[in-house]
Parts: structure tokens; sequence; C-alpha cells
């Protein structure tokens, strides 16, 4: 069995322990918390420990599945975590993939330990997808859009700023972009012509609400590049619109083998709940780094990195017979 311990429990910490509990070859240790461990009540039944208490259990954990957000909480935890653990997480600012790959590579080597970094499914199985078809058609060009949906990372930098009680981000790929790509036309887009961020933010009483929606507006890996939306609305209208937390997108390759004939390759997703789905993934590679760092591995490892059969419960042969 893989013993699995998981950091955090909001969104995503509540869909880990739903995606490892399906996992008939994992077993989980623990939930590691910075709040009350007896205030939370898990969606299964996996024992809650303070977060400090984590230290205790070196050796007893093959993986920890770092449930924080991309803003704050990964950059400035993660490296201390992968000295005494191995560790899988859903990093999601790609601006920033190449500085804390190396960062968490150079500590890991130092320690003995594993990583895989940007877990999930952009960056993740959209990064597979835009480098296999590359690989595939290298005539042509890359389309990525986003949702209509909840961005988690978007949201909760959005609720990192200071005087914002609560807030939620949408994603909103523009239909005359995207019907483009589709009709074989190959534009060129940039960052603005391709997506709409609408936010929804609540914010503490006697807050300055312009200087708030600049800040969102003009946050740089997030908004700057964007056509942003901000609407204030009550905490009240921000928790409803949280109950519901659907997301999806498209990867399109438009390319050619010859200049008589051309091809374009969708992969596209269409998710109920982008937390429990993106959690569906961090287990899944959790699982290839128990099996990676038994076989002697150490350092950061990305999507790229790892072969997809280590991803499996099932045996290659097993993928042989039924799948290949």
């Amino acid at each position: 069995m893989i013993k699995v311990g998981i950091v955090g429990y909001g969104n995503l910490g509540r869909g880990v322990c739903l995606a490892v509990d399906k996992a008939k070859d994992m077993e989980c240790v623990g939930v590691f918390t910075r709040r009350a461990p007896e205030s939370l009540k898990l969606a299964v039944d996996f024992p809650v420990y303070s977060i400090h208490d984590l230290r205790n259990f070196k050796g007893e954990i093959d993986v920890l599945l770092l449930c924080g957000g991309s803003a704050t909480d990964l950059p400035n935890t993660t490296a201390e975590l992968l000295k005494d653990f191995n560790t899988v997480d859903s990093f999601d600012t790609h601006a920033k993939i190449p500085e804390y790959f190396a960062k968490l590579d150079r500590v890991a080597k130092e320690n003995g330990t594993l990583s895989a970094i940007s877990i999930g499914w952009d960056p993740g199985l959209f990064s597979i997808m835009r480098m296999l078809l590359g690989a595939v058609l290298p005539d042509g060009k890359d389309y990525t859009f986003w949702g209509k949906g909840v961005s988690q990372g978007h949201s909760d930098a959005i609720r990192r700023i200071k005087g914002v009680k609560n807030g939620i981000q949408y994603t909103i790929p523009k239909d005359e972009a995207l019907e483009s790509v589709r009709s074989g036309l190959n534009p060129n887009l940039s960052t603005r012509e391709k997506h709409l961020r609408e936010c929804f933010v609540a914010v503490e009483d006697g807050e300055d609400k312009q200087e708030i929606e600049s800040q969102i507006k003009n946050m740089p890996n997030y908004f700057a590049d964007y056509d942003t939306i901000v609407n204030f609305v009550t905490d009240e209208e921000v928790k409803e619109m949280q109950k519901k937390l659907s997301h999806g997108g498209f990867v399109f390759r438009s390319g050619k083998t010859t200049e008589e004939n051309s091809h374009l390759v969708e992969f596209s997703l269409k998710l109920d709940s982008n937390p429990e789905f993106t959690a569906s993934v961090l287990t899944a590679y959790a699982r290839a780094v128990a099996r990676l760092k038994k076989e002697g591995k150490t350092g950061c490892l990305t999507v790229f990195d790892i072969p997809l059969s280590y991803l499996s419960p099932n045996p290659n042969e097993f993928l042989r017979e039924h799948l290949l």
C-alpha cells in the first residue's frame, strides 16, 4: 500500500480525500491542517492532525499531496516539506514554473527526496497534449482555451488581497477566437484576445473598492494581461457561486503534413468540479512519485518526466492486453 498524507483541506484537499478513498492501493495516514483538527468534518473518515504534528510522521508517509494555493502557500512551504517528505503539488502559475522547479530540484536532490510539480489539467494533462501534438505535427500552431469555469488559482489570488472577504473568478473563452481556431484560420491571437476574466468580490466593511479593483486588474501573472471585469457582491452571493466549481477547456493543434493536407486536433475537458478532477490527477501522480522514489529517483519532475504507466494502478501486462 502507498501511504499518503494530505496537506490542507480546502476544495482541493476535499477532492484529494475523495480520490484517495477510491484508490485501492493507497492508505491515508492523515490530513494535516492549519485549522483546529477537531473543527474539520471530512468527506471521508481519515485521521486529522495539526500541521505542526507533520514532522512526527517522517518515514511513515510515502508521498505528501499538497493542496495549498499557488499564490503564496506552495512557494512558501513546499521546499521546507521536501526536506523530509516526497511531494506532489498543483502549482499553476505558468510563468513561475521554471523558477519553482529549479528551487525544488535543488532541495530534493540535497535531501534525497522526490517532488512532482504543476500536476493537474493545466498545467498537467493539457501540457502533455501540447507537447505530444507539437511532436506529431511540428509544422503547426498550439491554441489553449480555458473555461467557461472557475479558476481555483485566480480565485485564491483574489482572496489574498487585503480587504477582500471572499471572491471567485470565472475564465471565459472569447467565442470569436475559439471559432476562428476551429474553422482552420490559424489566427495569431494575443492573450487578451483569447479570454475574458470575470471576478465576483465581497469586501470587508469600509474597504476601498476602487483600490481593490485596481489591484486585481493589475496583478501580474493573473489578470494584468487580460480584459478583466470586477463585480462587487455580497459574501452570501459568492458562497452561492462556490457551490458549483465547474470548469473545462480545449487544447488545439493545427498543422500541416504537406501543403495540400492540413489537420486539426482537439482535446477537451468539461468538468462538473474543477477541484475534484484536479485532485484525481494529483492522486494518480502521487502513485507515480511513490513508485519512482522506490526505484531511487530524486529531484523534481513534471508531467513530461513521468511515464504514463506509472500513473495506473494496473500492471503493465493488463495495460498491454486491455488498453494498447
